[in-house]
């Protein structure tokens, strides 16, 4: 293996010799670029990658013996510093959406130019410099042992906690509020283990809008998931009066490229073991974490204002779950800061975007500004506020959704309207589909 380590070291891996040659001719030029190896199918990729531990590998999906989806996951394992950039003659949303769950940083469609290929070789590799710098030298690793096509345990036998991922894809509508209230109103509401996390990876502000002074974050827990039990996972998390627990966002923005979505979803995996509830506050970014939080969840909520620019970002996130197959059944939109008798109407954004409302949470702008400057949710700043009646309201509506089995949580779906109700799960989701 070369060792100039100025120069971008590439793996590339395709069943057909003349790809593997064109590939080449494309980068020959590339004098930051050096390709290093090449395989011919998934089994001598991970051979391959363990023994060059290059910096990037090019990986054709479809392939004989063991496609690159499932090489790529074994060559997260041998290769930790090594990215994936999948190519496919095909640009179906399913590759795309396994591709991103395997781990893979980028995806070229075939046939691209010289120009598309380097540019995404820089980006991905300038991507991975944090993740490189912090990890020691490459040590060989035991040959992979899994069995071709062998897939990870789908989400759906995962035992222990249930996770509600809030997310909006327009900034500014409030999604931070919502988690922080729902969070504190489902430990009222249940008395059950809460833990909120602060999705946000560079700008988030839950330990302020909490009040908290943490002092580890979402960082260091995924730096030492590896060795994470009972105790160090105490350590780890904020005590919140409210009764939850917290797991806040980095310090400072830079420290979120050392965070890896393996690490999170391997730390999510932890927490389901300890917690009931796991509450995820999101950026409005679709990068790899947010989508790997997405697999993972047991709802979504979107949460939307009724303005254009608004409705337009959600209308966008529906079209891209939708062409992600992503089940549209597990999506709750929550209308956030409406006015009564002003404004676009909720009916008028269903029809838009061909999705219910699940929740319209008023706007209140003077009791919500005072909790958020002084770190107290509202929930508890006013447990009697007419806007703290609502979050309980929401948190019933979700625990309807999540554990749909329990009578007297069923009864608390009676307050929304029948056509509403209607529109639920098995009617308008299933004819979503194209």
């Amino acid at each position: 293996m070369m060792q100039d380590t100025d120069k971008i070291r590439i793996l590339i891996v395709d069943d057909i010799p003349e790809t593997r040659e064109n590939l080449r001719k494309l980068l020959y030029f590339e004098s930051d670029i050096e390709i290093v190896g090449t395989a011919a199918n998934g089994r001598e990729a991970i051979e391959q990658a363990q023994k060059l531990q290059p910096h990037i590998t090019l990986m054709d999906i479809n392939m004989p013996d063991m496609d690159g989806i499932t090489a790529s996951r074994e060559i997260g394992r041998v290769a930790p510093a090594c990215q994936v950039i999948m190519m496919s003659v095909q640009s179906e949303a399913d590759y795309l959406r396994r591709s991103m769950l395997a781990g893979a940083t980028d995806f070229l469609t075939k046939p691209f130019t010289s120009e598309e290929l380097s540019s995404s070789i820089r980006r991905v590799y300038q991507m991975g410099a944090s993740r490189r710098a912090a990890m020691p030298a490459a040590a060989p690793t035991a040959a992979p042992g899994a069995p071709a096509g062998a897939e990870a345990p789908a989400r759906r036998e995962r035992q222990g906690g249930k996770l509600l991922m809030i997310y909006s894809p327009k900034g500014g509508t409030g999604c931070s509020t919502v988690a922080t209230n729902l969070a504190i109103a489902l430990q009222q509401t249940t008395s059950k283990k809460i833990v909120l996390i602060d999705g946000s990876l560079q700008f988030g502000d839950l330990d302020v809008l909490l009040n908290l002074q943490a002092q580890r974050s979402i960082a260091e827990a995924t730096a030492q998931v590896g060795e994470m039990d009972s105790m160090l996972l105490q350590a780890l998390l904020s005590p919140h009066p409210s009764g939850i627990r917290v797991l806040t966002a980095p310090p400072a923005p830079e420290m979120a490229e050392t965070i890896q979505t393996e690490d999170i979803k391997a730390l999510f995996e932890f927490l389901f073991q300890e917690f009931d509830y796991l509450l995820l506050d999101t950026w409005s970014y679709l990068d790899d974490v947010v989508l790997a939080a997405m697999d993972l969840a047991d709802r979504v909520l979107v949460v939307m204002t009724p303005e254009i620019p608004s409705i337009k970002s959600t209308k966008l996130f529906f079209e891209i779950a939708e062409a992600l197959q992503f089940p549209l059944d597990r999506i709750d939109l929550i209308l956030n800061m409406t006015l009564p008798r002003e404004g676009i109407r909720a009916e008028q954004i269903e029809k838009s975007i061909r999705h219910p409302v699940l929740y319209q949470i008023p706007l209140e702008p003077r009791g919500m500004r005072l909790a958020v400057n002084q770190g107290v949710p509202l929930l508890m700043a006013d447990p009697k506020h007419p806007l703290s009646a609502k979050f309980l309201e929401l948190a019933r509506q979700e625990l309807s959704l999540l554990e749909p089995q329990p009578e007297a949580v069923a009864e608390d779906v009676s307050t929304v309207q029948p056509e509403e109700r209607k529109r639920r799960p098995g009617g308008l989701f299933g004819r979503l589909k194209r």
